[in-house]
């Protein structure tokens, strides 16, 4: 498969990713009396990439992530020179998805994108009030574990065809923690696509939201490739 198609997989599933999640935290989280609160924001950012890992896993290895896409070459299972088609996919995907949902929530009376479009943020900008310390220890530790589930999942000596279920339920899991804490990034595309939207604190923020991204990124890669390594 050329690198083109894999990039355009890439800008499509992180497109979905970012409709899918966000859209649900903007247009569905507080509707009146069915609201799907927290949980139901969670399962729908796990949903998104389930969906996705089955229609384009086989093409692109379905990523949609920068921290992943990084992660993966740490790991030993992606080629460096690949990496930045890949991320100027997953972004421009994001920033795509932001922009119909900013042009969605907007048909609403009295939207007001300053409220975020569901950007990361953290102190006054965290949906609990958490510190920048608290948020980029959250984000770094969630990334970590979620590179953890996905090359785990992935292994050649795992059973075939449940890595897509392992890593949405991964991914669901790791909202459901820390969406109180940061809205949950741990995908730099994720947060700028709807951020450019925002602008002011949302992008001042952003920088921590590509930051703790990719050292629990980086860090994932390093301990899974000691833990699962065959030798002693």
């Amino acid at each position: 498969m050329s690198l083109a198609k894999r990039s355009v997989a890439e800008l499509i599933g992180t497109f979905w990713l970012v409709l899918g999640g966000c859209g649900s935290a903007v247009l569905s989280a507080a509707f009146p009396n069915v609201g799907i609160g927290l949980l139901g924001v969670a399962l729908a950012f796990g949903l998104t990439v389930l969906t996705m890992a089955y229609a384009i896993g086989h093409i692109s290895g379905c990523h949609l992530n920068p921290a992943v896409s990084i992660g993966l070459w740490a790991g030993g299972r992606f080629p460096a020179n690949q990496l930045l088609p890949y991320i100027g996919a997953q972004v421009s995907g994001a920033v795509v998805a932001g922009g119909v949902l900013y042009l969605i929530a907007s048909g609403k009376a009295g939207f007001d994108v300053s409220s975020g479009l569901a950007s990361n943020g953290y102190g006054l900008h965290s949906p609990g009030g958490y510190s920048l310390s608290a948020s980029l220890l959250t984000e770094v530790v969630m990334t970590m574990m979620f590179l953890i589930i996905i090359l785990g999942a992935t292994d050649e000596r795992v059973p075939q065809g449940f890595a897509p279920i392992a890593i949405g339920l991964g991914l669901t899991l790791i909202h459901l923690i820390s969406i109180p804490v940061t809205n949950t990034s741990v995908n730099p595309a994720r947060s700028t696509g709807v951020a450019v939207f925002v602008g002011s604190w949302a992008t001042a923020q952003l920088w921590l939201f590509w930051v703790a991204p990719v050292i629990g990124g980086l860090l994932g890669a390093a301990i899974y490739r000691f833990i699962g390594s065959t030798g002693d």
